[in-house]
């Protein structure tokens, strides 16, 4: 048996109360670790003719889902320059210090495209996307204690290198890998790894059974992913067993985008 010696850590999952995020959640809960659900407790009103989402679960699921795993549920707008250190700051006072650190919740708008493309979305975007996790890691390395077990997976996604329709989003997700790159190479010496995850086509919902039969159609694997397939791999990037892997991006999408 494997043991990823992950029980007792204090993971933070941001956007962790449902669909990907919740399912990183229960997977940590599952190794015996405390695990911080964060949510955005209220999602501002969108422009005309713009949807938008943070991709972070309301407070009400990710209430239930800290209560189902024996966690705790932490609020945060990481639009909001000063919520790194809120953030990291709330989950001390209930768990203690940050072992594990997992840069999960997003900002995607629809649309996306050159056409619509402005400066205040692509702002929206980045901060959240590649601001938040970059303050997010420089917070917990300030407060890492040396021989205290720390590591940070970023959650990216497998059209980083190229997403047309999806401007804002996916070139803020390129910057995300290349964070983690670039706090892998200053970190190391600390001690601390810096990971990433890039998921391909995830089915949480919003995909239509066309979406899905298209996307089946290009996956080498022959289907799309779940939950569970980044959820495993997230926890294998903070386990014991990847102790020698920091700076790398590993694609989670069945051989999609290769």
């Amino acid at each position: 048996m494997i043991d990823p010696q992950l029980s007792g850590r204090n993971v933070l999952v941001t956007g962790g109360g449902a669909n990907i995020g919740g399912a990183i959640s229960r997977a940590f809960a599952a190794q015996g670790a405390r695990v911080a659900v964060h949510y955005l407790a209220q999602e501002p009103p969108a422009p005309d003719g713009t949807a938008w989402a943070h991709l972070t679960p309301s407070a009400a699921s990710a209430e239930r889902l800290a209560i189902e795993i024996g966690g705790v549920a932490v609020s945060a707008d990481l639009s909001h320059p000063d919520s790194a250190r809120q953030l990291v700051d709330a989950v001390e006072r209930r768990l203690g210090p940050i072992n594990v650190l997992v840069n999960n919740a997003a900002h995607c708008e629809s649309a996306d495209t050159l056409d619509t493309l402005d400066a205040a979305s692509l702002e929206r975007h980045y901060r959240v996307n590649a601001v938040a996790p970059a303050l997010l890691i420089a917070e917990v390395a300030r407060r890492h204690t040396a021989g205290v077990p720390l590591c940070v997976v970023n959650i990216s996604t497998d059209a980083a290198r190229a997403f047309p329709g999806q401007i804002g989003y996916g070139t803020s997700k390129a910057a995300l890998e290349a964070l983690t790159r670039a706090t892998a190479l200053e970190l190391g010496p600390r001690g601390i790894r810096v990971n990433a995850v890039a998921p391909g086509p995830v089915q949480t919902g919003w995909m239509t059974e066309a979406i899905v039969e298209h996307s089946t159609s290009v996956i080498p694997m022959g289907r799309v992913g779940e939950p569970s397939d980044i959820s495993d791999a997230v926890v294998f990037l903070a386990s014991r067993q990847a102790r020698w892997i920091t700076g790398q991006v590993l694609q989670v999408a069945g051989g999609h985008a290769l």
